[in-house]
């Protein structure tokens, strides 16, 4: 009876310790909205709600399985929407987090501006992404697109590989065989599609030795725009002697919200 009433004791006094500490901590340190600052509740899991709301419409909707564009499923032909039927795409397939605009789009800029605490949050979306693809079970590697030596020095991190390392799968390890071979310049958003494909023309290689031959790939970026850099990168891998090479990314530009 004492021994129980002594555990009681002490079980109430590490609640009360605990409390008090997160008390002085949201005094100390109060919690912000990882996105636009605003104080938060320790209970809103990084984000204010209006963020949380911009995040929520970035990720939904219907998209083209094949390029990434906003699409309904009735409105498809062959897998593929009117925007990209006639394109030459040589990725196999897409899944994405959302569309770049708002929250999401804030959020992505962070965690290419040395925002790397971004990886968690935006990983699980893209990890959604993956599990809700048609493709996820077939992979046997993912390639992060690759940044060119100098600019990797300077950011300290590819956020390409930060997402890949988190994401889920029972066998598909990360392959850094791929790699960006000429420094190119930064893909304005201006630029038209055929600018964008001179831009990034043979600007990747494959190391010696790889393991690409018959396998199933997957590239993962961040943001897709005209499709540019997935197709000079799949391409290249096809090359390789990859039999498949889907892309996964976090957002696909160039959409218009609800």
């Amino acid at each position: 009876m004492e021994v129980s009433k002594h555990h009681r004791m002490v079980d109430r006094a590490k609640r009360l310790s605990l409390s008090a500490w997160r008390g002085v901590s949201q005094l100390l340190w109060p919690a912000v909205c990882d996105v636009c600052n605003d104080a938060i509740c320790d209970t809103d899991n990084h984000l204010c709600p209006k963020c949380w709301n911009e995040l929520l419409t970035c990720t939904a909707g219907d998209y083209c399985p094949r390029c990434g564009r906003d699409a309904s499923k009735y409105g498809l032909v062959a897998g593929a929407c009117g925007a990209c039927r006639n394109e030459e795409l040589h990725f196999d397939g897409i899944a994405r987090a959302g569309v770049y605009g708002d929250a999401l789009q804030r959020m992505i800029l962070a965690f290419k501006h040395d925002r790397s605490e971004m990886t968690a949050a935006l990983a699980s979306l893209a990890d959604a992404a993956l599990q809700g693809s048609p493709f996820g079970d077939e992979i046997d590697l993912f390639v992060p697109v690759p940044l060119h030596w100098t600019r990797r020095l300077r950011r300290g991190y590819n956020q390409s590989h930060l997402v890949a390392r988190r994401l889920r799968h029972p066998h598909a390890r990360i392959s850094k065989d791929l790699v960006r071979a000429r420094r190119t310049q930064a893909q304005p958003q201006a630029a038209t599609p055929a600018a964008r494909a001179r831009n990034v023309a043979g600007a990747f290689l494959v190391r010696d030795r790889h393991d690409f031959n018959g396998k199933t790939l997957c590239l993962v970026d961040d943001v897709k725009t005209s499709g540019a850099t997935l197709n000079e990168c799949a391409k290249t891998l096809k090359e390789a002697g990859a039999a498949k090479v889907y892309a996964l990314v976090l957002a696909v530009a160039g959409q218009r919200l609800a």
